[in-house]
């Protein structure tokens, strides 16, 4: 009992230290490849354009993203596992975000053979998102699987096999800027790091 209470101390200080460490980061650094090396020079790598449909059957692009902080992700709508939270999460972020305008949501489908626009239109529906906060994305397999791996980093096995034909799993939440640069990269399941990332999007706000 008195070993398990020891420990139990250790990792709340532990804990309270991350915290505390986490609350004096005053700048984010900027990420220009796949092994998300932190740099803190101004970036070189953007977000490539993009042209992908709605769950409106609406054309989003780069365009709609200009100018806005925004969260990332990757899913499909028939997953059984860690899309979920993930959609959970996102969903933490839009009523966090509800009423701040500079803060926007996207979302791409990595089985876009299956995600139609009806389809994503059901999981918006079932899901209470608001599509002028959040996006749900598909369309042709190969872009939006190379702006996965190319331009959000966001697939973990390509970065080992470099394997196009293998299907995408990430669980990444990835913070993007108002110019388009990756400014962060989080565990879109945990709620740490959904709190590490609020507080890091307040840090691009005063930027």
């Amino acid at each position: 009992m008195y070993v398990f209470l020891l420990l139990l101390v250790f990792s709340c200080k532990k804990e309270n230290e991350v915290l505390t460490k986490e609350r004096e980061v005053t700048s984010l650094p900027y990420f220009n490849s796949a092994d998300f090396t932190p740099q803190w020079t101004k970036g070189t790598h953007r977000i490539p354009e993009f042209s992908f449909v709605n769950q409106n059957g609406k054309t989003i692009s780069n365009k709609n993203y200009e100018g806005h902080i925004y969260v990332a992700d990757f899913f499909f709508t028939t997953c059984p596992g860690i899309c979920p939270k993930l959609t959970k999460n996102m969903n933490v972020l839009q009523e966090y975000y509800k009423n701040d305008s500079a803060i926007l949501l996207l979302s791409h489908s990595v089985m876009p053979w299956v995600d139609t626009v009806d389809k994503l239109k059901e999981y918006e529906q079932n899901n209470q998102i608001d599509a002028k906060k959040w996006n749900l994305v598909t369309g042709d397999k190969k872009e939006l699987y190379e702006i996965a791996r190319k331009g959000y980093f966001a697939d973990e096995d390509f970065k080992k096999t470099q394997d196009e034909s293998e299907f995408i799993h990430t669980e990444n939440f990835i913070l993007v800027d108002k110019e388009g640069f990756i400014r962060g990269v989080y565990n879109g399941t945990l709620k740490f790091d959904l709190e590490r990332l609020k507080r890091h999007i307040d840090i691009l706000k005063k930027e």
